[in-house]
């Protein structure tokens, strides 16, 4: 696109002598702050999740997240019962809107646990999955492919190839700076020439 528009801008420069300065100026500044516009904005995202990420992903361990949401289940159980003793002992004129308000959270917290056991268990489906895809095997020991194990040889890829990435990078911006130079150099020349 940058080359693009340089050629542009001197076939306009040369073809057009017609054009009074005032336009040709005009014209070559919108045209040089366009081109830097572009020259910033065409700079490359990162294709991969970030290292940090993959490093965050291989400490994870699918069985604290299992021990945490029986956790909460047991909590949650002892919640239900202490809500149900209060209700019993509490008096009627006493007892609203505390029992609406507790069966309505402690309803709540049933399905987004459900909803939480579900999505875990579709997560260790779809990560198992996702190792054999890519036939990676459990280490000596593990009945099954840990996070760690996964995330760690993509954690290590992942570095390595930002670091490319970050370099490769800068020559591409270094190279789309000096295209910008060459086309102020030739609008400078078509511009002073009129």
């Amino acid at each position: 696109m940058a080359l693009f528009l340089c050629l542009s801008l001197s076939v306009c420069l040369s073809v057009s002598l017609s054009l009074s300065l005032s336009v040709c100026i005009c014209l070559s500044i919108y045209l040089s702050v366009a081109l830097l516009i572009s020259l910033w904005r065409e700079t490359c995202v990162y294709p991969l999740p970030e290292p940090q990420d993959l490093f965050q992903a291989s400490q994870m361990k699918f069985e604290d997240f299992t021990k945490d949401l029986l956790k909460l289940r047991k909590d949650l159980r002892a919640c239900t019962v202490e809500v149900e003793s209060v209700c019993q002992i509490s008096s009627d004129e006493n007892l609203q809107p505390f029992k609406d308000k507790m069966e309505e959270f402690v309803s709540q917290a049933k399905s987004e646990l459900e909803a939480q056991e579900s999505q875990l268990k579709d997560t260790h489906k779809t990560f198992l999955e996702l190792t054999a895809f890519f036939s990676v095997k459990p280490k000596s020991g593990e009945k099954e492919v840990s996070p760690n194990t996964f995330f760690s040889v993509w954690h290590e890829f992942s570095t390595d190839f930002k670091d490319l990435w970050k370099k490769e990078n800068k020559l591409i911006l270094q190279e789309r700076m000096l295209l910008f130079e060459c086309c102020v150099n030739i609008l400078g020349k078509s511009t002073w020439g009129v």
